[in-house]
């Protein structure tokens, strides 16, 4: 993630890509001098605009409030910090994809390489013309200079690593090796369509995460392709982005339309037409289109959790068979949790030992899980 971060080429881009997951001591800018009233005013607005249905904050202690704000340290300060490492997150919630300490790093780093690949995939096989001046498709391409088609490759870079930032927020670590129960808002899951039947609700993470690189000035092409992660919007789906845009700007207290994130259009909020000028936008010449490729490339790099959600769900019943070996009782919460499943799954990860289960079968996996042992890791 380092070496890919350093290669942004807009300086502001890549100085805030690089504080974002380096600096533990990184001010939330979207919580500065935010204190209980001033949370309580966004709630209200949230509700009034239907981007949080309060019924889904039913489980989680503290309610709505809690939900879109978790706690942080020095809260409501002129710099507000961050309750986690970016070492020690996870990478979604208990029991889901990557979902033990260092997952978010596996996590980001694997869908920021995704994003190269789809986005060299896409410049080899629809930019490279041949000598009639007519594309020839050429497959994945190493040197971009190559191909004609403008893929912008910062943002590439940057949106995997801001896309689940507030993961280090969300997904605290209760003192049984569980997790904070993550809120789904953005929308109430009735009529979030613009006004007809849809449901744009997600995880709070997505949200979150918008608000903060909003409220650090970051331009509309990387936070719409930020905001992409969860549903590129095509195929009917730009109601769900222009929903997550517009509850991230609540949240960072700006005009999502002043600030270039979204446009009045007939009187209905719209993704904008961005010009992919170099490393920047420039609304005043933009372009035709309101739904660019860097969207979908994005929301294609996070797809890993079709692989790793069932594989940690394999793998956990496993690891619960096979701990008795190793002196773990998986009844024993705690215990189990802290120094058994979360330590192996941060050395070996599932996806890999769901591998070697597939192909090798389970004295394999014990036989991997054994190296902890004489490590002295469990």
């Amino acid at each position: 993630m380092l070496r890919n971060a350093e290669r942004i080429d807009d300086s502001q881009l890549r100085n805030a890509t690089l504080d974002s997951f380096l600096n533990p001591n990184t001010c939330i800018r979207h919580r500065i001098h935010v204190t209980d009233a001033v949370k309580s005013q966004i709630i209200s607005t949230l509700i009034a605009q239907n981007l949080v249905n309060p019924a889904d904050a039913a489980s989680i202690t503290g309610g709505v409030k809690a939900g879109v704000f978790p706690p942080v340290i020095n809260d409501g300060s002129a710099c507000p910090t961050l309750p986690m490492t970016f070492r020690a997150t996870p990478g979604s919630n208990f029991g889901g994809h990557h979902s033990y300490p260092g997952g978010l790093a596996v996590h980001e780093s694997f869908n920021d390489q995704s994003s190269i690949n789809f986005a060299d995939t896409y410049r080899g096989e629809y930019g490279v013309v041949g000598r009639q001046g007519l594309p020839i498709a050429t497959g994945i391409i190493r040197d971009r200079d190559d191909a004609d088609v403008n893929i912008n490759q910062d943002v590439v870079l940057a949106a995997p690593i801001w896309h689940d930032w507030a993961k280090m927020m969300v997904f605290q670590w209760n003192a049984d090796g569980t997790e904070f129960t993550e809120l789904n808002f953005g929308g109430t899951g009735t009529n979030d369509n613009f006004g007809a039947a849809g449901d744009s609700r997600t995880g709070g993470h997505h949200i979150i995460s918008i608000a903060e690189t909003m409220a650090r000035g970051l331009s509309p092409l990387l936070v719409i392709t930020q905001a992409s992660a969860h549903s590129a919007p095509t195929l009917g789906n730009e109601f769900k982005v222009v929903n997550w845009l517009r509850a991230a700007a609540i949240l960072a207290q700006i005009d999502p339309v002043a600030k270039g994130y979204l446009v009045m259009d007939n009187g209905q909020l719209r993704l904008p037409p961005l010009a992919q000028l170099g490393s920047g936008t420039d609304l005043d010449k933009a372009g035709q289109g309101n739904v660019l490729v860097e969207y979908q490339i994005h929301n294609l790099s996070d797809a890993d959790f079709v692989n790793s959600i069932p594989a940690v769900t394999t793998v956990q019943v496993l690891l619960a068979q096979v701990a008795p070996q190793f002196g773990y009782d998986a009844s024993d919460v705690s215990r189990y949790n802290n120094f058994f499943r979360n330590v192996v799954l941060s050395n070996l990860s599932p996806e890999r030992l769901m591998m070697i289960y597939d192909k090798r079968g389970i004295e394999e996996f014990v036989e991997e899980i054994r190296k902890l042992k004489h490590l002295h890791l469990i």
